[in-house]
């Protein structure tokens, strides 16, 4: 299996690293000056009041039969597959996990405000490849998949240029063009979608990348995305960056090794990571978009009125596991 390359990146700024995580969801309070911080008063909380007020029910457990381990030195990488958008590629990713074929592999390539790809490193020589046991070597691609109305879509309400209507369903930032009769999860960050080459059908989910910078939205519709980080972006997008050609280490022991993925049903349950994250269909969340579009910290001083798909990283916390 010859290694999978996606496209250069288009030329964008350098953007810091970012976490996906509660976290990401406040904003840093800063003093300001006293005729700065005198605003008006306003009925949109703040986004730490929206999550506050949450409910037991605003919140949902991660599936562990759609929930991968993706183990590194450092630690843990949580990702959340997406098997309504990408139905045969999840299954293929989870027989890859499930045969150890992730076991020992590498990240071939970081290149800088674009992603990291994991990878087979002697997926080049025929030779040395490691073989592909119960899985596909390769599957037709899922770049969208049939829209029609069971398939839950809260919309956001400003435009998008890469799509008709952007939202979130499932949990996971999603376009659709109605017309059309299509769906398709876009490329944000955290994103975690199949390498391929040129040949829509050579991807496998055998290489897997993680944007790691701006969202490279131009490859929407033109890789299969099967789902996203949840926590742990931190360990990736803190990466030493490949010196060589679209971000590949030029020499092997610079490849950071990755120990093994794992469908996070097989691990024991006192060794999972036990995590929610906000529903996407309820008012709560509803609420928190709001806060996102305007915000009301006291930092802020305009509110800007819109926001952007890849611009809402879902919270996410950690929970008790069950006795």
């Amino acid at each position: 299996m010859q290694r999978a390359q996606l496209p250069p990146p288009s030329p964008s700024r350098h953007l810091a690293a970012r976490g996906l995580g509660l976290a990401a969801a406040f904003a840093v309070v800063l003093p300001l000056p006293a005729a700065a911080a005198e605003k008006k008063p306003d009925a949109t909380p703040t986004t730490a009041a929206v999550l506050a007020a949450t409910r037991p029910g605003d919140w949902r457990m991660l599936d562990a039969q759609d929930t991968l381990y993706l183990e590194l030195p450092q630690g843990r990488v949580v990702i959340e597959l997406a098997p309504a958008f990408a139905p045969n590629h999840v299954a293929n990713i989870r027989a890859l996990a499930r045969e150890h074929y992730y076991d020992d592999v590498a990240i071939v390539r970081a290149q800088d405000n674009y992603l990291v790809q994991i990878s087979d490193p002697d997926a080049k020589d025929e030779s040395k490849r490691r073989p592909v046991k119960t899985a596909k070597a390769s599957l037709p691609p899922e770049f969208t998949t049939p829209w029609n109305a069971r398939i839950a879509f809260t919309a956001l309400p400003d435009r998008d240029g890469y799509a008709p209507e952007v939202g979130f369903s499932g949990g996971f930032p999603a376009a659709r063009d109605r017309k059309a009769g299509r769906a398709w999860l876009p490329n944000c960050y955290g994103t975690v979608g199949v390498g391929r080459l040129n040949a829509p059908d050579s991807g496998s989910g055998a290489e897997l990348y993680v944007t790691i910078g701006t969202p490279p939205r131009q490859l929407d519709r033109n890789t299969t995305v099967v789902g996203r980080v949840v926590q742990g972006m931190d360990l990736l997008s803190a990466l030493p960056r490949g010196s060589g050609r679209m971000g590949g280490y030029d020499r092997p022991e610079k490849r950071p090794p990755v120990q093994r993925i794992r469908v996070a049903a097989d691990v024991p349950e006192n060794e999972r990571s036990a995590l929610e994250v906000l529903r996407t269909d309820t008012p709560a969340f509803q609420a928190w978009v709001e806060s996102q579009r305007n915000r009301r910290e006291p930092f802020y001083v305009a509110q800007a009125g819109h926001v952007d798909v890849c611009n809402l990283p879902l919270p996410v916390r950690a929970v008790q596991p069950s006795p």
